[in-house]
Protein backbone atom coordinates (compact mmCIF):
# COMPACT_ATOMS: atom_id res chain seq x y z
CA UNK A 1 0.00 0.00 0.00
CA UNK A 2 1.52 3.31 -1.06
CA UNK A 3 1.51 6.22 1.34
CA UNK A 4 -0.84 9.07 0.49
CA UNK A 5 1.02 12.17 1.62
CA UNK A 6 -2.05 14.37 1.13
CA UNK A 7 -3.98 12.33 3.69
CA UNK A 8 -0.98 12.15 6.03
CA UNK A 9 -0.70 15.93 5.86
CA UNK A 10 -4.42 16.35 6.54
CA UNK A 11 -4.19 14.13 9.62
CA UNK A 12 -1.20 16.08 10.92
CA UNK A 13 -3.09 19.32 10.41
CA UNK A 14 -6.23 17.98 12.13
CA UNK A 15 -4.19 16.76 15.10
CA UNK A 16 -2.36 20.11 15.30
CA UNK A 17 -5.62 22.05 15.24
CA UNK A 18 -7.12 19.72 17.88
CA UNK A 19 -4.24 20.78 20.15
CA UNK A 20 -4.89 24.45 19.31
CA UNK A 21 -1.40 24.87 17.86
CA UNK A 22 -0.48 27.09 14.96
CA UNK A 23 1.91 25.95 12.28
CA UNK A 24 4.40 28.36 13.80
CA UNK A 25 4.03 26.76 17.26
CA UNK A 26 4.53 23.22 15.98
CA UNK A 27 7.34 24.09 13.59
CA UNK A 28 9.24 25.87 16.35
CA UNK A 29 8.87 22.94 18.75
CA UNK A 30 10.40 20.46 16.31
CA UNK A 31 12.89 22.90 14.74
CA UNK A 32 11.58 22.98 11.17
CA UNK A 33 10.46 25.90 9.05
CA UNK A 34 6.83 26.92 8.88
CA UNK A 35 7.08 26.68 5.09
CA UNK A 36 8.17 23.02 5.32
CA UNK A 37 5.38 22.16 7.77
CA UNK A 38 2.90 23.86 5.48
CA UNK A 39 4.13 21.77 2.52
CA UNK A 40 3.87 18.60 4.63
CA UNK A 41 0.30 19.43 5.66
CA UNK A 42 -0.62 20.02 2.00
CA UNK A 43 1.04 16.75 0.96
CA UNK A 44 3.67 18.53 -1.15
CA UNK A 45 6.63 17.41 0.96
CA UNK A 46 7.42 14.07 2.55
CA UNK A 47 8.28 13.83 6.21
CA UNK A 48 10.93 11.49 7.58
CA UNK A 49 10.27 9.10 10.43
CA UNK A 50 12.24 11.14 12.97
CA UNK A 51 10.10 14.22 12.34
CA UNK A 52 6.92 12.17 12.21
CA UNK A 53 7.76 10.69 15.61
CA UNK A 54 8.41 14.17 17.05
CA UNK A 55 5.12 15.48 15.67
CA UNK A 56 3.19 12.49 16.99
CA UNK A 57 4.66 12.86 20.47
CA UNK A 58 3.85 16.58 20.59
CA UNK A 59 0.34 16.10 19.25
CA UNK A 60 -0.28 12.96 21.33
CA UNK A 61 -1.29 10.80 18.36
CA UNK A 62 0.17 7.53 17.14
CA UNK A 63 2.26 7.15 14.03
CA UNK A 64 -0.21 4.47 12.98
CA UNK A 65 -3.03 6.97 13.06
CA UNK A 66 -1.12 9.51 10.96
CA UNK A 67 0.00 6.89 8.42
CA UNK A 68 -3.08 4.64 8.31
CA UNK A 69 -5.87 6.59 9.94
CA UNK A 70 -6.23 4.00 12.68
CA UNK A 71 -4.84 4.03 16.18
CA UNK A 72 -3.29 0.69 17.07
CA UNK A 73 -4.68 1.08 20.57
CA UNK A 74 -8.28 1.10 19.35
CA UNK A 75 -10.21 -2.12 19.69
CA UNK A 76 -10.91 -2.51 15.97
CA UNK A 77 -7.76 -1.04 14.46
CA UNK A 78 -7.39 -3.78 11.83
CA UNK A 79 -10.97 -3.67 10.59
CA UNK A 80 -10.21 -1.44 7.62
CA UNK A 81 -7.01 -3.33 6.79
CA UNK A 82 -8.89 -6.64 6.74
CA UNK A 83 -11.66 -5.12 4.67
CA UNK A 84 -9.20 -3.74 2.11
CA UNK A 85 -7.37 -7.05 2.00
CA UNK A 86 -10.55 -9.02 1.43
CA UNK A 87 -11.75 -6.65 -1.29
CA UNK A 88 -8.55 -7.34 -3.23
CA UNK A 89 -9.09 -11.12 -3.14
CA UNK A 90 -11.16 -13.43 -5.28
CA UNK A 91 -14.27 -14.91 -3.66
CA UNK A 92 -12.42 -18.22 -3.34
CA UNK A 93 -9.53 -16.60 -1.48
CA UNK A 94 -11.97 -14.68 0.70
CA UNK A 95 -13.59 -17.97 1.73
CA UNK A 96 -10.20 -19.51 2.50
CA UNK A 97 -9.20 -16.52 4.64
CA UNK A 98 -12.54 -16.70 6.45
CA UNK A 99 -12.17 -20.43 7.11
CA UNK A 100 -8.63 -20.00 8.49
CA UNK A 101 -9.65 -17.03 10.65
CA UNK A 102 -12.65 -18.96 11.97
CA UNK A 103 -10.45 -21.89 13.03
CA UNK A 104 -8.01 -19.55 14.77
CA UNK A 105 -10.81 -17.66 16.53
CA UNK A 106 -12.52 -20.85 17.68
CA UNK A 107 -9.22 -22.30 18.89
CA UNK A 108 -8.65 -19.21 21.03
CA UNK A 109 -12.14 -19.53 22.49
CA UNK A 110 -11.58 -23.18 23.41
CA UNK A 111 -8.39 -22.32 25.33
CA UNK A 112 -10.30 -20.07 27.73
CA UNK A 113 -12.75 -22.82 28.66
Amino acid sequence: MALDYNIIGQRIKQARLAKNLTQEDLAEQIDISVAFLSRVERGNSHINLKRLNQICRLLNVSEGYILNGVASTSENYLTREFSDLLKSCTPEKQRLIYDVAKVIAEEGNNETV
